[in-house]
């Protein structure tokens, strides 16, 4: 996932964004899914003060709303919409490969509880409801180490004040990096917010809780750098 903070165009309404948007040419499969698959279950990007209730955005009743930012190749969303399908997960992703991946999944585990926003979150978050989310996932972004480049990284204080509107009271934030520069720098910002409450920061990734899937990501990344799991809650407010 990239991600970046500074305004583009005229207008300045738009966040600009760094970062790839396609990969290698998709398979005859994946591009019927593209086709297909993908506008029974995209987000339209909502337009200026647009609202979107997320509960609506479902075919069954569901108990809450999940959101993960930047879902990469999708399984760790996946995993969590097979195990609670009581739950609305909710997945952004700009890489079109990425989104492919997700609806691979989508359509083996034949899941009703997934929608998905394919572009930048950051486009989405505004016209969501205050305290409408009980959980948001943002793992492994692209940690941009440069230090002139630190305002494109996702973690930061806009984004934070967005999620921390969004989340329920004890809603929870959970973030992961195997980046050093990054980790400090998220330790940093979640520490310093006023809305967020450290729950648990480790490398131990047998004690996290049982429903934090792998990615693919930190599947690969564990052959070399040790990642970092953060958890931390929105205090109540």
């Amino acid at each position: 996932m990239a991600e970046d903070n500074e305004k583009s165009g005229a207008a300045g309404d738009r966040p600009r964004f760094f970062g790839r948007r396609s990969g290698k040419a998709l398979r005859r499969t994946a591009l019927g899914l593209i086709d297909g698959l993908l506008p029974r279950l995209a987000i339209a990007i909502p337009g200026p003060n647009e609202q979107i209730d997320p509960i609506t955005l479902f075919p069954c009743p569901v108990d809450e709303i999940w959101l993960e930012v930047g879902f990469g190749g999708g399984e760790h969303l996946a995993t969590l919409a097979e195990a609670h399908p009581g739950i609305g997960m909710i997945g952004s992703e700009v890489f079109r490969n990425g989104i492919a991946s997700l609806l691979g999944h989508v359509q083996a585990q034949d899941l009703e509880n997934v929608r998905v926003f394919p572009d930048d979150a950051r486009l989405l978050l505004p016209a969501l409801p205050e305290a409408s989310l009980s959980r948001v996932f943002v793992l492994f972004p692209d940690p941009w180490p440069k230090s002139r480049h630190s305002d494109r990284r996702f973690i930061n204080p806009d984004n934070l004040d967005q999620i921390a509107r969004l989340l329920t009271d004890e809603g929870e934030l959970r973030v992961a990096s195997d980046d050093p520069i990054y980790v400090a720098w998220a330790t940093r910002q979640l520490d310093a917010h006023p809305a967020f409450r450290r729950e648990q920061v480790t490398t131990a990734r047998a004690t996290l809780p049982s429903d934090w899937p792998a990615t693919r990501y930190e599947i690969k990344c564990l052959t070399g750098r040790e990642p970092t799991f953060f958890r931390y809650r929105r205090i109540p407010r």
